[in-house]
């Protein structure tokens, strides 16, 4: 996989870790007592919200904007009713549809593993416009390795979703739905470029990501990156 283009990382070097064996039975995933699962404690979190259903941002993430859409009840996907299972598919088009209505988005990526929560979470990553290299699978291992997305600009964007989703479906807006609970690999440690000498290539390379992720979108929202203009 190193040898497709949108690969983060340089072939030469690289190692495949060894396949470890195998562990039965598995260890419980967070959640699967619903006493303990932090997912029902926040059920009435969320940037957007109805009866069943609840939608929050991701935050601290490299990508433009990681919304998560949780049942608010405890269910796992192979747990949902049919009519929450008809709930989901519709909720998801839609969001989808306003994620890439942003202006500065070209599409927006669906994932939902499952394998560290117990409670049914679908994560929705948006490609940023241009950045063709995010392309594909490899999207949340960007994601981690980039550097961290302007705040105020993924707010914005996620507000614009919220209340797209209200005219569109219904629900209601809230106010209070940021979320450092993170999916897939964004729950690792995010490299950090900003504490390297600013001559090196690790630095170089970490500026020029960052303004190519953030310059359009920041000018757009009207957001000024730390440190000066716009984008800069």
């Amino acid at each position: 996989m190193t040898r497709w283009d949108i690969s983060p990382f340089e072939p030469e070097g690289l190692r495949v870790a060894p396949l470890r064996p195998p562990v039965l039975p598995e260890p419980p995933r967070h959640g699967e007592d619903p006493s303990n699962c932090d997912a029902c404690r926040d059920r009435g979190d969320g940037i957007w919200l109805n009866d069943s259903w609840r939608l929050t941002r991701i935050t601290g993430v490299g990508v433009p904007l990681v919304l998560m859409l949780h049942p608010r009840e405890h269910y796992d996907m192979a747990d949902l009713p049919d009519e929450l299972a008809a709930e989901l598919g519709v909720l998801s088009t839609h969001n989808v549809r306003h994620v890439q209505a942003l202006p500065h988005i070209s599409r927006a990526h669906v994932y939902r593993t499952g394998d560290g929560g117990a409670h049914l979470h679908i994560c929705f990553f948006a490609r940023p416009e241009g950045q063709t290299q995010l392309r594909g699978s490899w999207m949340p291992v960007w994601d981690d390795l980039l550097p961290e997305y302007p705040a105020d600009v993924a707010a914005a964007d996620a507000a614009i979703v919220a209340d797209a989703l209200v005219a569109s479906i219904g629900g209601r807006r809230s106010a209070a739905g940021e979320s450092t609970h993170d999916c897939s690999l964004a729950a690792l440690p995010r490299r950090s470029w900003l504490g390297e000498d600013p001559g090196s290539e690790k630095f170089k390379r970490g500026t020029a990501i960052h303004r190519a992720l953030t310059t359009r979108s920041a000018i757009e929202a009207g957001a000024c990156l730390p440190g000066g203009s716009a984008g800069l």
